[in-house]
């Protein structure tokens, strides 16, 4: 076994990354887009879902709250494939021209991080439990006003749910190839541009793109454990990386 080639191929991904290549860039900045519309859309159902659904006792909540749970482990092909009869021509939506277009893919990745938006904000709010509540009710605060005291309160745990959010979008790999089709300067994006490349043998650039989709991603976990820890405190970081609490 050589490793030649895998030299050459980081050689060349180091230089494609500090040469600014356009490909990379335009593939990069579409990723991001699609993954920041996608949150942005699922943040607009699910965040006032959730605050709904934590702060409110009905009948059937156990149940919504299961189903969102459960939805969280969904494969992606399975609702790909779902989203895709839902957007081709012969579809229902298919008037609505979504297929093979950025804003279908960030939409079927909207549906996809919706139940882990969901879950993770309403176990954030709940983990405040009533007793913020009924403090706040003790020094005179509305049932709004109480309300909104336990959001605010859960403000770390809502942040992470977002992050955590782009994050899955941001990695995804089986709705966008379904939904994009992996068009070349219109749906591709780096998971499927790296599919591609890698096929093709082009390993500089599967290489150049996957360490961009590697960073993207470790820095966001990064995140998530920083709104994990709920504090910024100097030697937080290294606390995390060290294992230490």
């Amino acid at each position: 076994m050589s490793w030649t080639p895998i030299i050459e191929g980081v050689s060349e991904a180091v230089r494609l990354i500090l040469s600014a290549d356009k490909t990379v860039i335009e593939i990069t900045l579409r990723s991001l887009q699609t993954a920041g519309y996608a949150t942005l859309i699922a943040s607009l159902v699910g965040v006032p879902l959730s605050i709904l659904v934590a702060m409110l006792e009905f009948r059937g909540k156990g149940t919504i709250k299961f189903l969102f749970n459960a939805m969280v482990g969904v494969p992606t092909v399975t609702l790909g494939l779902f989203l895709w009869t839902l957007f081709s021509r012969s579809g229902p939506l298919g008037s609505l021209g979504l297929l093979y277009t950025v804003q279908g893919m960030a939409l079927g990745q909207a549906v996809l991080i919706l139940p882990i938006l969901v879950s993770f904000t309403v176990s954030a709010i709940e983990s405040k439990g009533n007793e913020l509540r009924d403090l706040a009710r003790t020094l005179g605060a509305s049932e709004y006003q109480a309300s909104l005291v336990v959001v605010r309160e859960a403000y770390s745990g809502v942040t992470l749910a977002l992050v955590s959010s782009f994050n899955r979008a941001f990695a995804e790999l089986g709705i966008v190839t379904m939904l994009g089709a992996n068009i070349r300067g219109v749906t591709r994006v780096l998971t499927t541009a790296i599919a591609l490349e890698t096929a093709s043998g082009e390993l500089g650039l599967s290489f150049a793109l996957s360490f961009i989709l590697l960073a993207v991603v470790l820095t966001l976990n990064l995140l998530i454990a920083f709104f994990q820890e709920g504090r910024l405190g100097r030697q937080g970081w290294l606390r995390y990386i060290m294992g230490e609490r």
